[in-house]
């Protein structure tokens, strides 16, 4: 079945940017998913800030935890996307498992999908870990989009994709998020047999930090995650952040 992320994948590569809710101030965000909209993003991932980001880099945990200092929380970024989703791409709803826990999984899958929301990504739950858990949020209308690893084995990425819908989010390197200068020529065919094991669309994140990198991974990718890189040229200034955005969606799109 194809749904408005999955769709998104249709007859092009989807240039896939990442914002931190609330950062540097919980007034920019409307604007800032305005201009990555504009940029040409056919997904946007919305980061929902959390005290103890474990698998973020430094550049996303100090947005995190600057956005906390605003007050921002899961919902009210939900609050906010209400408002705002009907002239966005698709969004994804990239949480940790304990501000969904605090709000209550049908109580946050209500708001989320009353919000707009297309999907969410909860980066501290591994597919089997919480079957309940998994279950009640694949019950409702929000793609479920799974991680998966350099060290996921074929066993294992079956049952991930068993349990998931939208796209498969290829960890491409080990560690936390972060930008990098470079592209591990491994990649590709990591990439291309992974496409050939799974039926979900393989969006490819974790240091994309340029748009060369970025033309590169869509060459055999389905789609490019870009974050940390956003988020740094953000906090130099909004017209970086901006002239980045349109620069890494030209270069996907190509």
């Amino acid at each position: 079945m194809t749904t408005r992320i999955s769709g998104a994948f249709e007859g092009r590569k989807a240039f896939i940017p990442f914002l931190s809710s609330g950062y540097p101030h919980p007034d920019d965000t409307p604007r800032l998913l305005s201009t990555l909209a504009d940029a040409g993003a056919d997904i946007i991932e919305l980061g929902v800030p959390f005290s103890d980001p474990l698998a973020d880099g430094p550049t996303i945990q100090a947005a995190s935890w600057e956005a906390l200092g605003h007050g921002v929380s899961l919902g009210s970024t939900l609050d906010q996307l209400a408002g705002l989703s009907a002239d966005l791409p698709p969004v994804v709803v990239f949480s940790y498992l304990n501000p969904i826990l605090q709000m209550g999984i049908e109580a946050f899958l209500e708001r989320a999908e009353g919000a707009g929301a297309a999907g969410v990504l909860v980066t501290d739950l591994p597919v089997g870990a919480h079957p309940m858990m998994e279950r009640s949020l694949a019950a409702g209308s929000l793609d479920l989009i799974p991680l998966a690893a350099p060290t996921t084995t074929t066993k294992r990425l079956q049952t991930i994709v068993g349990h998931a819908s939208g796209f498969l989010y290829y960890i491409s390197r080990l560690g936390v998020t972060g930008a990098r200068t470079t592209v591990d020529e491994e990649l590709v065919v990591k990439v291309e047999e992974l496409r050939g094991r799974v039926r979900l669309p393989v969006a490819v994140g974790f240091g994309i930090a340029t748009p060369d990198q970025a033309a590169a991974v869509a060459e055999v990718a389905d789609g490019v995650v870009v974050g940390s890189a956003l988020i740094s040229a953000l906090g130099r200034s909004e017209p970086e952040f901006a002239d980045l955005a349109f620069s890494l969606g030209e270069a996907v799109h190509q």
